[in-house]
């Protein structure tokens, strides 16, 4: 049986609908469709709704949730799916707090009743992304038939973790589920301790690793198990085993040479999106001098952000993890941005 407590996950709306169904409540799913104007939330946003009003998720950061959760239990009780618009120029808008301009569409499906999804197509859902398996979920809002798809359908969007209408006629909306974003961090120092939960917060699942077991230890990383995603093994091994894809982070912090160099080689020739490590500009301008003499080219060094993070003037760990995340953030939402 599910977890019957997984709403304080924001990552997790499905099976938390999933679990409230497991509870004998019933549930709906709503999905942000379409955004024109300053919209909160992205296309593919979700909030899931029990039949007690319990929420998890959002589909605009508090403008029209109430609305939203309103027809939901409707949708419950009726079982009809329905698509709901909130724009500045509907009174109704207005009524509910999306004044600050934007509009947005709402798809709102209860589950296992009348023509919304079978409980079966959330469980398949759920499995795959429990499984860390790309998947995607199509509906038609006119026969509201769907099924799930593999990236080798829809593989822009997939690529682009972009969920959307496939079609002009806006028919036939394909939400995007794709693994966990990841992260590695090399050095379990104090600023990894400010920087794991904060990852996780941010839809990240965070591998810490570092040779040194005072450093790597259970107490000190909360929520991380040894030999699972706490490793004390040597920095290339652990990224040998990681197998950083293009959803990944590798994130160096324990300034030490012997730790960081060996990881940054094996980090910088993989597909990982992002890698930054910890230290001064002339900290870095002797780390180049060793890579370069490891053999990393020239295009594989300038992939590396160091100093890492934006410059902030962050000073404490938790700043300073604040700013090695937003870093990340603008380097995977905004690609073509180089420090």
């Amino acid at each position: 049986m599910s977890d019957p407590h997984p709403a304080f996950d924001p990552n997790q709306i499905p099976e938390t609908a999933m679990a409230w169904l497991d509870a004998g409540k019933g549930a709906a799913l709503a999905t942000v469709t379409q955004t024109w104007g300053s919209a909160p939330r992205p296309v593919g946003a979700q909030l899931a709704v029990s039949s007690e009003a319990e929420l998890a998720g959002s589909v605009s950061g508090g403008c029209v949730e109430g609305a939203v959760t309103a027809e939901a239990l409707e949708a419950i009780g009726d079982g009809r799916p329905r698509m709901l618009e909130y724009g500045v120029s509907d009174d109704e808008a207005f009524a509910v707090g999306l004044a600050c301009g934007g509009t947005i569409k709402v798809l709102v499906e209860p589950i296992g009743v009348g023509d919304g999804p079978s409980r079966a197509e959330i469980e398949a859902l759920a499995a795959a992304r429990a499984a860390r398996r790309a998947v995607g979920y199509l509906v038609d809002v006119q026969d509201w038939s769907r099924r799930l798809i593999d990236p080798e359908e829809a593989p822009d969007a997939f690529s682009a973790d972009r969920s959307g209408f496939q079609d002009e006629e806006a028919r036939r909306f394909l939400a995007v589920h794709n693994p966990p974003l990841r992260m590695m961090v090399i050095g379990a120092v104090h600023i990894a301790q400010a920087l794991a939960p904060m990852a996780r917060l941010a839809g990240y699942d965070v591998t810490l690793n570092d040779p040194r077991e005072a450093f790597a230890s259970e107490n000190r990383f909360p929520g991380h198990t040894l030999g699972e995603d706490l490793t004390h093994d040597w920095p290339d091994a652990a990224l040998e085993r990681f197998a950083p894809n293009a959803r990944s982070a590798i994130v160096c912090l324990s300034h030490d040479p012997k730790i960081d160099d060996p990881a940054l080689i094996r980090a910088l020739a993989s597909p990982a999106f992002y890698v930054g490590a910890l230290g001064s500009t002339r900290t870095h301008a002797k780390r180049v001098g060793r890579l370069t003499q490891a053999g990393l080219s020239g295009a594989q060094i300038a992939r590396l952000h160091a100093p890492i993070g934006l410059p902030l003037g962050a000073r404490s760990p938790a700043e300073i993890a604040i700013s090695v995340l937003a870093e990340i953030t603008e380097r995977l939402r905004k690609p073509e941005t180089r420090k």
